[in-house]
């Protein structure tokens, strides 16, 4: 009889039962000696950060100070160093993996720096502070995030290339190929002490909204499905190939929304689908959202499992932990329990080998940022934003509305007025009466937008305000006013309230949202729904970012590639001195029946 795979399996079974019973006879006690074996267990952690957004020491760039905020949280890498290294040696460095949500190599000035300034693709040019840092604490695998597209392909690639661990993105597809244009997972062999390895495999997802928030630079080269159908694909083929445990690293909430409305047929927030919808998957880390999960369970409708997800806070403030706890059974390493938790970065020092590893390139971005390119006869700052129209939210708007109609100059919509919109980015920004440095006027526009002109009618303008003015928390007349309680109504962020300067209006609290817009006039007179305006606005609200009404399908006039925060950097380097008396100007209010509330 030849001999196949089946006669094989059948004659070592017989032979093994045969040796198994000429033991027995041999040892009368041991075949009345039903005492089970004790259970091949296995256990083991994988670490997990996101969002770090260049943050690799504990520093803010824009105040040239120690990061710190509210809850006197601390950031970067040389941090999570630390909590890494502490786990690593408790657990048992083979015992481990790291892994990273996405969203890496921008938000700071010093990935800008690096980016644009002295740029990593440059013919030999530095290597990219992340992936030092990265590489330096042993990162086994990362996921693409939808900022990582900012800088362009180039340098993406640049930076992948840079890594020392794969950059996932099963998802990200070549637009002519359809095929992977990253790896879309890596497998990691853990060794065990009891004969076969544990095999984790680590599947990256990265955000559909890639291909609207970054359209100038992968329109025609990249297309992005939806997670939860990726995940479809690629999870049972990692469980065929003998995946012991599956990890998805999600750049993508767990909320199951989206906040660029109908303009992609997929949800930008689906790791709580993917976790619904694919059977097979152990474990999920959250990214995208900011948001803090320290665990969360969702049960796969198909199979009733468990799905355990977790999400660190952005910046390296937290470091998620999953814990896995596996049993050996039918010839085969299987997941009895998994348990997720977050911990805190500001219980620990930073890493001396990090901040020593990066104190050169640190160096050169405090000095860049420190450079004078200005003075102001005023303090402004954005501690009122929110609330009130504050000169320092004008000076945002002066620039784009000024830098579009140079743009459209001569043009078909030269003689169309030009509105600006803009919002709060950060609480804390600040330019100073005297000297202003780039620090001070990048601390306005912390994010990579750029700008563009879009054509919009009064109507539209209308409905675009009223959907703002959601942000706000209805507050009756004679009620108390507590602004710290006013505003971020329905978990609305600061970036999603939206000033618009060329216009005068009210924003009555009392009144519930979509009711709320008063006095909406243009150059003293009632606004004419049927009028044409040009709005200057930032790539991401243009391309869907909030899902405001109109703005993603009106007509675009002009774009730019440069980033908003250079635009005004350049801006005050041509006036030499900013003066907020030739610009600023009330153009919004809050009201309560018509009364003003501040």
């Amino acid at each position: 009889m030849p001999l196949n795979r089946r006669t094989f399996l059948e004659s070592s079974a017989a032979i093994g039962a045969g040796a198994a019973l000429t033991a027995g006879a041999a040892s009368p006690a041991a075949a009345h000696d039903h005492r089970p074996r004790p259970a091949k267990r296995y256990s083991f952690t994988v670490m997990g950060t996101t969002d770090l957004h260049g943050n690799v020491l504990n520093w803010d760039y824009f105040t040239d100070k120690e990061f710190d905020d509210k809850a006197h949280n601390d950031v970067g890498l040389a941090k999570i160093s630390t909590l890494v290294n502490r786990v690593r040696a408790e657990k048992g460095r083979r015992n481990t993996l790291l892994i990273d949500a996405g969203d890496t190599i921008q938000g700071t000035q010093l990935s800008y720096y690096y980016a644009k300034i002295d740029p990593i693709t440059r013919k030999g040019g530095p290597v990219h502070p992340m992936a030092q840092a990265m590489n330096a604490i042993g990162y086994d695998a990362a996921a693409l995030g939808n900022h990582e597209f900012n800088y362009g392909i180039p340098v993406l690639r640049k930076f992948e290339e840079q890594c020392d661990f794969p950059l996932l993105g099963a998802n990200a597809l070549d637009a002519k190929t359809l095929r992977p244009a990253f790896p879309p997972y890596s497998v990691h062999r853990l060794r065990t002490p009891h004969g076969r390895d544990v095999r984790v495999a680590v599947l990256g997802l990265t955000n559909p909204g890639i291909a609207i928030w970054d359209r100038a630079n992968v329109s025609g080269r990249m297309v992005f499905p939806g997670l939860e159908e990726q995940a479809a694909k690629w999870v049972p083929r990692l469980r065929s190939m003998g995946a012991d445990v599956v990890i998805v690293s999600a750049h993508s909430g767990s909320s199951g929304t989206s906040s660029y409305g109908d303009q992609l047929p997929h949800v930008e927030n689906a790791a709580g689908l993917v976790a619904e919808q694919v059977p097979g998957i152990d474990a999920i880390l959250v990214g995208h959202a900011h948001t803090e999960i320290p665990e969360y369970r969702i049960a796969n409708k198909v199979t009733g499992e468990e799905v355990v997800l977790s999400e660190p806070l952005k910046w390296g403030q937290r470091l998620t932990l999953f814990d896995f706890d596996l049993v050996w059974a039918k010839g085969r390493w299987t997941v009895e329990k998994v348990a997720a938790q977050v911990l805190n970065s500001n219980t620990v020092e930073e890493d001396p080998k990090i901040t020593g590893l990066l104190a050169d390139e640190h160096k050169k971005v405090v000095e860049y940022v420190n450079t004078v390119i200005g003075t102001s006869t005023a303090v402004m700052t954005t501690a009122d934003a929110p609330w009130k129209d504050e000169p320092i939210i004008d000076l945002i708007n002066v620039v784009q509305a000024e830098t579009v109609k140079a743009a459209l100059a001569g043009g078909a919509y030269a003689d169309l007025p030009v509105l600006s919109q803009a919002s709060c980015f950060s609480r804390t920004a600040r330019i100073p009466a005297g000297a202003i440095t780039i620090k001070d006027a990048a601390g306005l526009y912390p994010f990579e937008n750029t700008l563009e002109a879009r054509l919009m009618t009064g109507a539209q303008l209308k409905e675009y305000l009223e959907y703002s003015a959601r942000y706000y928390v209805q507050t009756p007349a004679g009620a108390p006013v507590d602004t710290a309680k006013l505003t971020n109504a329905d978990n609305t962020p600061d970036y999603n309230y939206d000033a618009v300067s060329g216009l005068t209006y009210e924003i009555d609290i009392a009144r519930p949202a979509g009711q709320r817009i008063t006095g909406l006039s243009f150059q003293g007179a009632p606004l004419d729904p049927a009028a044409r305006f040009v709005l200057a606005v930032n790539n991401y609200r243009a391309a869907g970012g909030g899902a405001f009404p109109h703005v993603a399908g009106a007509e675009q006039l002009w774009a730019n590639s440069d980033e908003i925060r250079n635009t005004i950097i350049q801006w005050v380097r041509a006036k030499g001195t900013v003066d907020p008396g030739q610009f600023a100007s009330v153009d919004w209010k809050l009201t309560r029946d018509g009364v003003p509330v501040f």
